[in-house]
């Protein structure tokens, strides 16, 4: 399994800190943010990453990052012209993921937990997706959970409902089958022009091939500036005790 690293978009949410810096490359406690989502990868098993970024930035993580060989990963490069999307970016890693299955996480979150279990989970099944849930006090800002009768299933994601019918949202780790870029090429542009990530997750989920995993430790996405400060306390307080950061 190949694993993408999505650090596009304009970062607009912390400008002016990201005005002429790419956010992924700003600091969370002695790391980059960027080291993050690799390393967690990385912890996951997975070594080969196709790091996606906007033009105007690429030079900069190139810089940084190289081939990868010094988090004792193997990293390649793509570029994502405009912001379309999460879905439109992890579409440019077609050829990249050389008809197996995918890894996608966002260049701005940090897991206290291991993702192993998903990966290696995901890997049994014969198709289908896998995303990595985890509760919190204001669902209303992601892509919110509602499960089946049962509760042992998912029945579909909500995009920032107003009226949250769980407090479980999507995190940014997804697992996919080879079949993602052909339902990727079916979406269509939501109202705000973007490929979104829900709605390729809710063709898996009305095919009944989703699964998930629920996430206990801590999760941040650092792309606000309180988060990002959240983030920077949380790395300095837990130390070399978040073993899978450790190079």
């Amino acid at each position: 399994m190949k694993g993408v690293v999505l650090a596009g978009g304009y970062g607009t949410r912390l400008l002016p800190l990201t005005k002429v810096i790419n956010k992924q490359l700003l600091p969370v406690y002695n790391k980059p943010l960027v080291y993050y989502p690799i390393l967690t990868l990385k912890d996951a098993g997975i070594k080969e990453i196709l790091i996606i970024s906007g033009p105007g930035h690429a030079g900069q993580l190139l810089d940084l990052l190289g081939s990868g060989r010094q988090l004792g990963v193997d990293l390649s490069y793509d570029i994502q012209e405009e912001p379309e999307g999460i879905a439109h970016g992890l579409a440019i890693a077609e050829d990249f993921a050389d008809n197996g299955q995918m890894a996608l996480i966002l260049g701005d979150n940090i897991f206290e937990d291991s993702l192993k279990k998903a990966v290696d989970d995901f890997k049994k099944q014969s198709q289908g997706a896998k995303i990595v849930i985890k509760q919190v006090p204001d669902p209303e800002r992601f892509g919110v959970v509602k499960f089946s009768k049962k509760g042992d299933k998912i029945a579909k994601i909500i995009e920032k409902p107003k009226q949250p019918p769980t407090n479980w949202m999507v995190t940014g780790f997804y697992l996919y089958d080879n079949r993602v870029f052909d339902i990727i090429r079916k979406l269509k542009p939501s109202a705000r022009g973007e490929y979104e990530i829900t709605d390729l997750n809710n063709f898996y989920v009305r095919e009944r091939t989703m699964t998930y995993q629920k996430t206990k430790g801590h999760w941040i996405d650092a792309g606000l500036f309180d988060s990002l400060l959240e983030a920077n306390i949380f790395v300095a307080k837990k130390g070399d005790k978040l073993k899978q950061f450790n190079i």
